[in-house]
């Protein structure tokens, strides 16, 4: 019989993001610093570790939505192996890629079972997408977008909107769900260790929705209870769109996520501080669920401790920020 993972705050845990690797094939600006430094093969979890790990989640805690991470979880030799494997728990399973390689996978993927994809692309411009990623790919990105559409799959394509960067495309973006039934995600750029985060930088969601509303009539959608997301649709549009509001308008109090990275941390929080080593112990032989049980139940209230991302306590975010990037962090 499952048991519910319930936090101090009365919040049940029922969503999983689990990172596979470190590594992504693009070095995207707010995710990844110059100077990364990657795991060695023998410090990720190995495929049956990875599958322990998550059926323990969904069999003993009644974990019922995972989604696969990195990094970019495409690089990683047996991504679709793993993927198989999870698709055996009784989850609803999704996967978060870059899609630069995406063609390379997708058949296998869909054979595997997948249904739901999570697509990054934070431009529609060449260049643009060049000096974001730092290098080449958009025309690949793009082509595999419409791929894994053409080929059934439910695609979200996320997009991190930075002032001065790509808040002039949000209307292109938006402008995709005319077209396509895509559903596209944005999302306020958020502080991470190496990203150059600056309050300034953040295109707020209010904004999103003023720049949007400009021009087309949307209407809002019901949201799940534990959603992230707010969600719109532009009337009669087969797609749908949707705000991220992590940094304007935090959702801590209904998040259901846990994370758990490429070498076994369990996190708590996207923005959590503190890391419990379940691998290390799993490799021992010893029993993680009270590992698994501590972590949640020391989960902050709000943004894994941080205090709220205000203009003036800008620095006083930075400085608490953990020393993790995004990259190795989990999406």
């Amino acid at each position: 019989m499952s048991t519910t993972l319930t936090d101090r705050f009365g919040r049940i845990h029922r969503s999983l993001r689990i990172s596979i690797v470190d590594k992504c094939d693009l070095r995207c600006t707010y995710c990844m610093p110059e100077d990364q430094q990657f795991l060695k093969r023998d410090e990720l979890m190995t495929r049956e570790e990875i599958t322990t790990i998550a059926r323990l989640f969904a069999e003993r805690y009644g974990v019922n939505k995972i989604r696969i991470t990195g990094g970019e979880p495409l690089v990683r030799p047996d991504a679709v192996d793993i993927v198989r494997d999870l698709l055996q728990l009784p989850v609803k399973l999704g996967l978060t890629t870059n899609a630069l390689t995406l063609q390379k996978h997708l058949e296998g993927l869909i054979d595997a079972g997948l249904k739901s994809i999570n697509i990054s692309l934070d431009t529609f411009d060449a260049e643009r997408f060049k000096k974001i990623a730092r290098r080449d790919g958009f025309d690949r990105v793009w082509a595999n977008i419409r791929m894994a559409l053409d080929q059934g799959l439910r695609v979200k394509v996320n997009m991190v909107v930075m002032r001065g960067v790509n808040d002039d495309e949000v209307l292109r973006f938006v402008e995709l769900t005319c077209d396509h039934p895509v559903h596209v995600r944005f999302i306020e750029f958020m502080p991470f260790a190496g990203n150059h985060w600056g309050r300034e930088r953040v295109y707020t969601y209010g904004e999103m929705l003023g720049q949007i509303g400009s021009v087309h009539s949307f209407e809002k959608l019901d949201d799940d209870p534990h959603s992230t997301a707010k969600a719109y649709r532009v009337s009669d549009w087969p797609g749908t769109f949707a705000v991220i509001s992590t940094v304007t308008d935090p959702f801590c109090a209904t998040c259901d996520r846990l994370r758990v990275t490429a070498e076994g941390k369990m996190r708590n929080c996207l923005f959590a501080r503190d890391e419990t080593d379940l691998l290390s112990a799993l490799r021992r032989g010893e029993d993680i669920t009270p590992l698994i049980e501590a972590n949640v139940r020391a989960k902050h209230a709000l943004l894994g401790g941080l205090p709220p991302f205000k203009p003036e306590k800008q620095q006083e975010v930075l400085h608490d920020l953990s020393a993790r990037p995004m990259v190795s962090i989990g999406g």
